[in-house]
């Protein structure tokens, strides 16, 4: 055993059921649990994580939520597990900054976009579903508030399956900035970059994908290349539960008023939108969000297993 595997091993557990289809090559799906601790409020929250389990297992894949519990990063979590972050008090939100801090003081933290990256990396997970990823802020060019979301996208080998960037955000920067760092951008079956919520947003996509096998393909080409880095599979919402873009904007506009009257910043800024947007929607949003992280978990699931296969055909 290397020391890095020795490491990994006094800070990590993999759950056995993941733990086995890594062992097998067989198709592992990472999810993230900051959208069950600080995403969604109970019962939805942990109703939710469930039924993306349930959805990734029933599409052929094994699901693994990552999270940290007293200092030690969890790939894939238990029944038991899954219900404390849906209910815990005190739970920190981890993003790559974060990490050694609760690592060295054992503490309990739900992971973000970006840390779900480096720790499904880590444990050899290629394929994450989420809702949305972070991405620059509004005013970003400003206050250079941007998700480190981008930053991990751009060296970690990581598939991250989205319903675009959160609305919240500034849509022409994040994309300007992952177009920069050379992140694939990926639209399944959609020629327009969905702004989470809504179907879409106005802004064209370079590249329009028709199946999984395809978005696999792309994949193991990108990484077979040395070309490190991630990618994002654009994954609009269905068209029943979509909202109208003009309409949302209205809405995310009040939200950001809200927010700059409370003096809500930094990492808080997400989950007080998302809560005020709720608000205003009267809980129509939140069942958007809802449905759209059961599409990406079914699409991811059916990425992850043709990847899995490639990989397998070509060892």
């Amino acid at each position: 055993m290397n020391e890095k595997n020795g490491y990994m091993q006094n800070i990590m557990d993999i759950a056995p059921e993941v733990a086995d289809a890594l062992e097998t090559n067989k198709p592992v799906v990472a999810c993230e649990s900051t959208i069950i601790s600080h995403g969604m409020p109970y019962p939805e929250n942990l109703r939710t994580a469930r039924e993306v389990e349930k959805i990734i297992r029933d599409n052929n894949a094994v699901p693994a939520t990552i999270a940290i519990i007293e200092g030690r990063i969890k790939i894939g979590l238990s029944p038991e597990e899954l219900e404390f972050f849906s209910t815990g008090k005190n739970i920190a939100k981890a993003s790559r900054r974060d990490l050694p801090v609760i690592i060295t003081r054992k503490q309990n933290a739900a992971t973000t976009v970006a840390t779900t990256m480096i720790c499904a990396d880590l444990a050899g997970i290629r394929v994450f579903a989420t809702g949305g990823i972070g991405g620059v802020h509004r005013n970003g060019w400003k206050t250079f508030d941007i998700s480190a979301d981008l930053q991990e996208l751009s060296h970690t080998d990581v598939a991250v399956v989205s319903a675009g960037a959160k609305s919240i955000l500034d849509l022409d920067l994040t994309l300007e900035y992952l177009e920069t760092f050379g992140v694939p951008v990926l639209g399944y079956k959609t020629e327009e970059f969905p702004a989470f919520y809504c179907r879409s947003s106005g802004r064209k996509l370079y590249y329009k994908t028709e199946s999984p096998w395809e978005i696999a393909e792309i994949m193991y080409n990108k990484w077979s290349m040395k070309l490190n880095g991630g990618l994002v599979i654009a994954n609009p919402v269905d068209t029943e539960h979509s909202m109208d873009f003009n309409e949302m904007e209205k809405n995310i506009l009040k939200a950001l008023d809200d927010a700059k009257i409370n003096g809500v910043t930094g990492k808080e800024i997400t989950p007080f939108l998302l809560s005020k947007i709720k608000e205003q929607t009267h809980g129509k949003s939140l069942e958007t969000n809802i449905a759209l992280v059961y599409n990406n978990a079914g699409l991811a699931a059916r990425i992850a297993e043709s990847y899995w296969k490639l990989i397998n055909e070509n060892r």
